[in-house]
This record gives C-alpha cells, sequence and structure tokens, in this order.
C-alpha cells in the first residue's frame, strides 16, 4: 500500500492548518474567559512564561506528558517495536521514564534553592557567572533546537508520506501555526491547551488499541496477534532475538538501544527549559507530585502505542491480501498486506503510519495525522515558550538590557516566539535536506548533550559542586563523545564516515557512552577534590523582590476552599521589597519533598530499568500466548490508569475554577457584565 494515496494533499494542509488556527482560535477564548471570570492574563509577563508559580499537579502532570509526548514517542517507538519485537516498546518506554521521575528531585531542588527562577540558566549564572553561563546557555539551545528538530522532521515526514503534502511547507507551517496560539495564551494557557491534546491522544490510542486486538478483521485478538508474530519470525528472524522472535525480551539490539535511549533522553529532560518551566509553573508543594504522576502516566503511550501498531505492522507482513494465491506466509506465492520496509522507511518513523492505513484505509491514516499533529504541537508549543524565555531573561534582560521594563519583557516574550517558530522550521529543512532523519537525530542527541546533564544536576542540587570542574566536564565530554563516535564509526565502516554508517547501534552507544561518562566522571572528581562550600543565597536571590507576591496570587482562587474573591490583581510593578514570602516555599517542607523524590524516582527506576527487564531478558524466554497476552493487558490496565491521572484527575482538583466561571458566565446570561471578575480593593472589609 502507498501511504502517499490515502488522503488527498489537501488533507495534509487541512489538518496543518485547520487544526492549528482551530486552536489558535481556542487560545484566544480560552485566555478572553480566563481574563474575564478569573482575573488571570497573559498580558503580565509573570504569567505569560510561569504562570505565576501558581498550577496544580494534575494540570502540571498533563502538561508534562503533552510536552514528553514527541512525534518520536508514536513514531520511533513503533518502529523500534517493529525492528525488535516486544522489547523494543519497553526499553523506548523505560528508558525515557526515569528521566521524568528522576527530574522530579530537581524540580524540589529548585523550589527550595531558586524559587523565583525564570530560567535553569538563570540559577548557573547566579552561582558561576558569566562564562558558565554561556556554555550551558549553549548546551540548552542546542537541546532546544535538537529536539525542535526531530518534532518538525517526524511529523512532516508523516503527514508527508500519508498525504503527500511538501515536505518544506510543513516543516514551516507546523511551528509557525502553533506559534500563534502560544503568543496569544502564554504558559497557563498553553497548558491548558495541552490537556486538550493528551485527551484526544488517549481517545486515539485507545481506538488504535481496540481495533487491533478486539476488531480487526485481519488481527482482532491478542492471540491471533501473538500466531502472526510467531510466522513473520519464521520468514525473517529478528537479528540478536532469542529464536529470532519478536516475542522475547532476549533482544540484544534492544537492550543496546535501551541504553541509548536512557542517555539521550536525559540530556534533553535535564537540559530541557521545557520541563524546567512546568516545574518552575507548579505550585511548590505539589511539584515532586506532578514529576512523578506525569513520568508514570506517560509510560503507557509509547509502551501502548508500539506495542499496537508497531507490532501490526510486523504482523501485517503474514496476513495475506486478497489477491495472494497462498494463505501460507512461507509459500512462495504468498502477497503480505504489509510489505517489509526498508531502514529509511523505518527510520523515518513509518512503521506506524502505514500499520494505521492498512488497519482502517482512510479514517486510519486521518486518526494518525490528528494524534501526530497534536503531539507535534504540544511538545512544540513547549519548545517555543522554553527557548523564548531562555531569549528573553537570559539574554535580552541579562546582556542587551537589564533595565527592562514589564512591557519591553513581555513584547521580547512574543518576539522570541516567533523567532525560534522560524528557526525550527528552517532547521527542518536542513536537516531534511542534508539526508538526516528523525531516528538518526533521536540516537545522537546524547552525543553532544549528554556531557552536561551531571554538571546541570550538580550545579543546583550539591553545594560542593566545582564550578571549573563541571565547565570543563560538560567540554571534555562532548569532545569525547564525538571523537568516540567517529573513531567507533570509521572502525566498524572501512573508515567510511556517513549519515548511513554513522547511525548504527554501537557506534551510537559508544558516542553516548563517552559523552555522558566522561561529562560526570571529571565534573563529580573535581568536586570531590576541590569541593565549594554554596549556601544557594545568591540563587534564592533571583526575582525574589519582583515575584514574591506575584508567585501566591494569580490563580489562587481556585483554592478548593472556593473563596474566590480573596485574590488581589497583583502586576510585577506593584510588588514592593516587602513582599510576603510565599508560606508553601517553607525549607523543611521542600527538604523532605526532595528526599521523597529522591526514594521514589531512584526506585521507580530500578524497577523500570533492572529489576523488571534484566530478569526477563536473561530468561530468554519467547512468549506463548498467555505470555504475551498478560504483556498486552498490563500496558491497556496501565494506558487507563494514566489517563484517569491526566485526563479526569485535572478536572477534579479544577473543580472550583470552574464552578467561578461556570458561575460567571451564568451571571452574564440573565445579567449582562454582572459576571465579570473584580478583585477587591485593599480598602475591602474582612470576610467581603
Amino acid at each position: 500500500m502507498s501511504t502517499s494515496e490515502v488522503l488527498p494533499q489537501g488533507a495534509g494542509y487541512g489538518v496543518v492548518i485547520g487544526i492549528g488556527l482551530f486552536f489558535s482560535a481556542f487560545m484566544v477564548g480560552l485566555t478572553a474567559v480566563q481574563a474575564r471570570y478569573t482575573g488571570v492574563s497573559p498580558s503580565d509577563s509573570e504569567e505569560f512564561t510561569s504562570a505565576s508559580r501558581s498550577v496544580k499537579p494534575g494540570l502540571i502532570a498533563s502538561g508534562i506528558v503533552s510536552a514528553w509526548t514527541w512525534a518520536a514517542t508514536l513514531l520511533q517507538s513503533s518502529a523500534i517495536a517493529y525492528r525488535y519485537g516486544i522489547s523494543g516498546p519497553w526499553w523506548y518506554a523505560a528508558g525515557a521514564t526515569v528521566q521524568v521521575l528522576l527530574f522530579a528531585q530537581l524540580a524540589a531542588k529548585l523550589k527550595l534553592n531558586a524559587p523565583y527562577a525564570h530560567t535553569w540558566l538563570e540559577i548557573i549564572a547566579a552561582r558561576w557567572g558569566t562564562t558558565a553561563h554561556l556554555v550551558f546557555m549553549v548546551f540548552g539551545l542546542a537541546t532546544n533546537l535538537i529536539v525542535s528538530s526531530m518534532l518538525v522532521l517526524g511529523g512532516s515526514a508523516t503527514v508527508t508520506s500519508l498525504t503527500g503534502m511538501s515536505t518544506i511547507a510543513a516543516c514551516f507551517l507546523i511551528p509557525l501555526v502553533v506559534a500563534i496560539y502560544v503568543v496569544v495564551g502564554g504558559m497557563r494557557s498553553t497548558l491548558l491547551c495541552d490537556y486538550t491534546h493528551t485527551t484526544v491522544l488517549f481517545a486515539i490510542i485507545f481506538t488504535f488499541v481496540f481495533t487491533v486486538y478486539a476488531t480487526s478483521g485481519s488481527i482482532g485478538s491478542i492471540s491471533r496477534m501473538h500466531y502472526l508474530l510467531g510466522e513473520v519470525s519464521q520468514i525473517a528472524p529478528v537479528a540478536g532475538n532469542a529464536g529470532g522472535s519478536y516475542l522475547t525480551l532476549r533482544s540484544k539490539n534492544g537492550l543496546i538501544f535501551g541504553v541509548i535511549n536512557l542517555i539521550g533522553n536525559f540530556a534533553t529532560v535535564f537540559q530541557d527549559q521545557a520541563y524546567w518551566q512546568r516545574a518552575i509553573a507548579s505550585r511548590p508543594s505539589t511539584t515532586v507530585k506532578a514529576y512523578l504522576i506525569g513520568g508514570l502516566a506517560w509510560f503507557a503511550i509509547p509502551f501502548a502505542f508500539s506495542t499496537t501498531l508497531g507490532l501490526a505492522a510486523v504482523a501485517f507482513s503474514a496476513v495475506p491480501t486478497a489477491n495472494s494465491t497462498s494463505q501460507d506466509p512461507l509459500s512462495s506465492g504468498f502477497i503480505p498486506m504489509l510489505a517489509p520496509l526498508s531502514e529509511s522507511a523505518i527510520s523515518e518513523g513509518l512503521p506506524a503510519s502505514l500499520a494505521a492505513a492498512t488497519l482502517l484505509g482512510k479514517s486510519g491514516a486521518a486518526a494518525l495525522l490528528v494524534v501526530l499533529f497534536l503531539a507535534v504541537t504540544s511538545a512544540t508549543s513547549a519548545e517555543l515558550i522554553a527557548v523564548s524565555s531562555i531569549l528573553t531573561y537570559d539574554i535580552y534582560v541579562r546582556y542587551i538590557n537589564p533595565k527592562a521594563t514589564e512591557r519591553q519583557i513581555l513584547r521580547m516574550s512574543h518576539a522570541g516566539v516567533l523567532i525560534f517558530a522560524l528557526v525550527m522550521g528552517l532547521a527542518g529543512v536542513i536537516f531534511y535536506y542534508i539526508g538526516v532523519s528523525m531516528g538518526w537525530l533521536y540516537t545522537f542527541m546524547g552525543v553532544i548533550l549528554g556531557s552536561a546533564v551531571c554538571p546541570i544536576a550538580l550545579c543546583i542540587t550539591w553545594k560542593k559542586a566545582n564550578k571549573v570542574g563541571c565547565i570543563v566536564g560538560s567540554l571534555v565530554g562532548f569532545a569525547a563523545g564525538v571523537i568516540a563516535w567517529l573513531v567507533t564509526t570509521s572502525a566498524l565502516n572501512q573508515k567510511m564516515i556517513n549519515v548511513t554508517t554513522s547511525g548504527g547501534n554501537y557506534e551510537m552507544l559508544s558516542g553516548n557512552l563517552a559523552s555522558i561518562g566522561v561529562g560526570a566522571i571529571i565534573s563529580t572528581v573535581a568536586s570531590l577534590i576541590w569541593p565549594d562550600d554554596y549556601d544557594f543565597a545568591s540563587t534564592r536571590a533571583i526575582n525574589s523582590h519582583g515575584a514574591a507576591a506575584t508567585s501566591q496570587n494569580a490563580n489562587d482562587e481556585v483554592e478548593e476552599s472556593g473563596d474566590e474573591k480573596k485574590v488581589p490583581d497583583v502586576s510585577v510593578s506593584s510588588v514592593t521589597d516587602e513582599a510576603p514570602i510565599d508560606p508553601e516555599l517553607d525549607p523543611v517542607s521542600l527538604n523532605n519533598a526532595f528526599k521523597f523524590a529522591a526514594r521514589a524516582s531512584v526506585v521507580l527506576t530500578l524497577v523500570l530499568l533492572i529489576l523488571i527487564p534484566l530478569p526477563l531478558f536473561g530468561a530468554q524466554t519467547i512468549y506463548g500466548v498467555t505470555g504475551f497476552s498478560v504483556w498486552v493487558i498490563v500496558g491497556i490496565i496501565w494506558t487507563f490508569v494514566s489517563a484517569f491521572a491526566v485526563v479526569l484527575y485535572p478536572l477534579w482538583e479544577s473543580r472550583a475554577a470552574l464552578g467561578l466561571i461556570s458561575r460567571g458566565v451564568i451571571k452574564d446570561i440573565f445579567s449582562p457584565g454582572s459576571g465579570k471578575f473584580v478583585a477587591p480593593s485593599s480598602m475591602n472589609e474582612p470576610g467581603e
């Protein structure tokens, strides 16, 4: 089946432009509703970039799931399942979940050591000065650029394969239409828009899951899927898998990918402002909870999606078409529903789109196109506002206009979104023309980014972290990663180095390990030999006078107490040096939150990376119908629980805010103008 014939070209433009403009209109309406009925408006820079640091855990968790669901989450995970069988979904999901879980520790330390910072780079600058700030800014912006390029490449490749839409047009249109609603809505509205993306994402994932495992005429049951995977294992055994089977966790290449995946994603979480942005936006008392919920909920998305469409793409190569002269897959007259894919098609992430189109025809292709576009746009919105914050606070305010006014800061924030949207499109086009795919970038990112992971974590959490050691560790680790990658590529490919030869498992593994390992060793050893004794006073002072009151206010009207009228309308300019300290920033409570985050994240990491997969890897078991059924059913149950956590729970915790808006709307219906939120003046009587 040629996917370019599944949907007309106009469908591609319709989805990219139409859905993008829909969400832009939705954001305008949402922003207007917020401003009218809650008093919260992104016209304030603090609200625009950090949602006044008052967002509750369910919405933060939903935003984390949305920001971490890239094109690669759906496409690359399915490609890995297509390559390695059932081990692929586990290694993809586990290898990219533990970083979010471990980031809960950094989020707790952020609230303790720099509660009013706008970016993680502000903390670097306050502690270590300009040189360190510039060095780590390069790593940070490189992270955002690579992540954004993967989003654009994966999204445009699939849109093109399903509709024939111009790849160049898709590369530019995807970030530009997202930029419109990010500029309009700011951080809080972006999180709410992410929530709608996540809701639709789960709905479509469930559609594919139940179609493949319950209603499809070609597959239709877990036992049928098991049979078909067994047949394909005989036709085309998987190199490095026990018995060449798709139905085993004993996959040498799957394990290698798991290590590469683990290292690369540490870089894209710990150095990506998008995840720090959500920690900054969250309420201090619930930051850890939000990241633990978000990480565990996200696991289900790549695991369930790739166990469904990735394996379905494999199974369809054992299902004969109507014009096949034989029902026997081993017969020479066999014509499969889906022919084996080339390496380039797999690297572009096409198994999922081909499986969806084969499974449900135009409706399947359309559903995948929509879910992919939502995944790409939600992650893109996170990257746009993240880079905008860096451009605004770490370049414009720090180096160009330190005395910038509130209006100038907000204008720069808007400009930053539009600037990076254009950069994203340009980067996608460049990578497309030089032949770099989403899959190649995904495995390569740890080579050049991994060296800064440990130094950044040490800066935020450890008072003994040595400035020179961490800077040197980052730079030497970067060089070591690139050298190891190139040397291994040359040694294993007769000294031929190009995009194709450099993308192998061992080539990428050596570069990833060298980068993160050398960076971690140098920064840690240097800090132990020449320890600092830092008290974090300068990082706690970041923006403390300008944000202390604001962080307490903007959305306290949604407290469960239901007393919505106690929220003053505070702007940054009205905050004095005597602004009250947020009671949620109690050091004892935040230290306890950090300890809980450390225990919980480490235990969960051990479970996901060691206790479950390694014994199953060592057992060399090829699973029968019962074992495979347990594997699939656990994934489906996990997906239902995740949907509850990030779709239903945010509604429950926001019931007071929803009630406030509902009452305002009703008042306006019966008495136009009476429902508008009015902030009480300081002269109001107590209890008013």
